[in-house]
C-alpha cells in the first residue's frame, strides 16, 4: 500500500502506533477484533480500521502539493475536499477558495475563474458539465485531480455495463457529490437511476412486479432519473452500482432484493442477461470500516463516540451501526464535549446539533467507551477526543504506557 506524505499535525502519537502494530499482525485485514486501551479509570474500545483512508490521504496528499508548487496564483477547490471541517479549514487558511458547497450552490461565480488559476478536484469527483466548462476556460484539472480510485472504479465498470447494454441503478444519495458526478459520469452512456435506500428499492420493484402501473415511475423517483430512462425498458437488464460511502451491506442486500424478482420474472437460469454482477465495485475502505464497527459492537461498552464531519455519509453510516446497539455520540471534533455531563452532538433522526446532558458515565466505576472514527476525520482529532475525555477520570495511566503495551503485545 502506498505511503502518503500528509501534514504531520493530523498524525496520532495514540491512534497512530496502535494502527501500525495492529498491521504487523493482521497484514492481509481479516481480524475486525477492536483493540482495548485500559488506562486503569476508564478503557477506550478502539476499532481495526477507522479514519482516513487511501483515497482521502491521496486526497490530501495532492492538495497540499498544489499549494506548495503554485506560490503567488488563486488556488481553488471545487468543493469541500473531503468532508471534515478541519481539514477544510485549514486548507482555506492557506489560501484556498471552494467554488461550491456540497450540495453544488455557487459560491464564486464562474465567471472569476480564470485560465491562471489552480482548481482541484475534490475526492468525490466532479460532473462531466463542470469538466467541460473548466476545459472552455482553458483550465487544466488532471494535475490536480484527487478524485478516489475507487470512485473512478466505479465510473470505469458502469461504462463496461452500458457497451454490454445494461441501464444502471446507483445506490446513493442524490445531493451528494460523489452521486453527482457518477449519475453525471454514468447517464451520459446508460439509462441512469438513482435510489436512496431499501425502502425505495422496494418501490422500485413493485413496478418492476406491476404491482405499480409503469406511469407512477416518474413521480415517485422525480428529479433522481435521466430523461432517457424507461421502466418499462431499462428495468429489463440492469445492474447496481453505489456511493461508495453507502454501506456495502445495504448495496448488497439492495442488489439481492432486486436479484430475486429478476429470477422470479425470468427464471435462474436467465439471471445474467437481465442483472449484472457488480459486487467488485464496492469500496474495501467503507467496506473495512463497517465490519471494523460490527467488531467493535460484539464488545459490551457503556456508549459510543463517533468522531467526523457531521456531513460525512460514511461517518453517518457508521453512527447507524453503533445506534442500534448502545447510545451514541456524534462529534466533528473534542470541541463539542463541554464536560462529563454536557456533549453537542449531531442527531442523525432530528438532523440538527444538540446538547445532551447525559454523556458519560460516573467515575464510581470503570467505563468503557467505546470510539471510532469516519474515513475523513484525521486520527489526531480521535486523540484529542479521548485526551478530553481523559481528563474527566483522574488517576488514569498515561497514554504512553498504555500505547507502549499495546505495540509490545502485538510484536511478540
Amino acid at each position: 500500500m502506498k505511503s502518503f506524505d500528509i501534514p504531520t499535525f493530523y498524525r496520532s502519537p495514540i491512534i497512530g502506533p496502535i494502527k501500525e502494530a495492529r498491521k504487523i499482525t493482521d497484514p492481509r485485514k481479516k481480524d475486525f477484533t477492536p483493540t482495548v486501551l485500559d488506562f486503569g479509570t476508564v478503557k477506550f474500545i478502539i476499532a481495526r480500521h477507522f479514519g482516513f483512508c487511501y483515497g482521502v490521504e491521496n486526497a490530501i496528499e495532492i492538495s497540499y502539493k498544489a499549494i506548495e508548487e503554485n506560490p503567488g496564483k488563486r488556488i481553488f477547490l471545487l468543493s469541500q475536499m473531503i468532508h471534515n471541517q478541519e481539514v477544510n479549514a485549514d486548507l482555506e487558511s492557506k489560501g484556498l477558495r471552494f467554488i461550491q458547497d456540497t450540495l453544488g450552490n455557487q459560491m464564486i461565480p464562474w465567471d472569476e475563474i480564470q485560465k491562471d488559476d489552480v482548481v482541484i478536484v475534490p475526492a468525490f469527483g466532479t460532473t462531466l458539465e463542470i469538466e467541460g466548462l473548466l476545459k472552455e476556460k482553458g483550465i487544466e484539472t488532471t494535475t490536480y485531480d484527487t478524485t478516489c480510485p475507487f470512485v473512478t472504479r466505479v465510473w470505469k465498470r458502469a461504462e463496461k455495463l452500458s457497451v454490454d447494454n445494461y441501464s444502471l441503478i446507483i445506490h446513493g444519495k442524490r445531493k451528494h457529490e460523489e452521486t453527482r458526478a457518477t449519475f453525471s459520469h454514468s447517464s451520459e452512456k446508460s439509462p441512469a437511476l438513482v435510489i436512496k435506500d431499501m425502502d425505495e428499492a422496494i418501490l422500485l420493484g413493485s413496478i418492476m412486479k406491476g404491482e405499480r402501473p409503469a406511469h407512477e415511475f416518474s413521480t415517485i423517483f422525480e428529479g433522481r432519473f435521466s430523461p432517457d430512462f424507461d421502466p418499462e425498458l431499462h428495468l429489463v437488464r440492469f445492474g447496481v452500482i453505489n456511493q461508495t460511502t453507502m454501506l456495502a451491506t445495504e448495496t448488497q442486500a439492495i442488489t439481492d432484493y432486486l436479484r430475486g424478482i429478476v429470477e422470479e420474472k425470468y427464471g435462474p437460469e436467465n439471471m445474467r442477461e437481465h442483472i449484472a454482477d457488480t459486487r467488485d465495485t464496492l469500496c474495501y475502505a467503507t467496506n473495512d470500516n463497517q465490519e471494523a464497527t460490527y467488531g467493535l459492537l460484539e464488545h459490551q461498552a457503556d456508549l459510543a463516540i463517533v468522531v467526523g464531519g457531521y456531513n460525512s455519509s460514511n461517518t453517518s453510516h457508521l453512527v447507524e451501526l453503533c445506534e442500534e446497539k448502545l447510545p451514541t455520540f456524534f462529534i466533528n471534533s473534542e470541541r463539542e464535549i463541554e464536560g462529563p455531563n454536557s456533549v453537542y452532538h449531531f442527531d442523525l433522526q432530528q438532523n440538527k446539533r444538540v446538547l445532551s446532558p447525559s454523556f458519560l458515565p460516573k467515575a464510581d466505576r470503570v467505563p468503557e467507551i467505546i470510539l471510532t472514527s469516519g474515513a475523513s476525520c484525521p486520527d489526531a482529532i480521535v486523540d484529542r477526543v479521548m485526551m478530553k475525555v481523559l481528563g474527566f477520570y483522574p488517576g488514569h495511566r498515561e497514554p504512553e504506557v498504555v500505547v507502549a503495551e499495546i505495540v509490545a503485545d502485538n510484536k511478540a
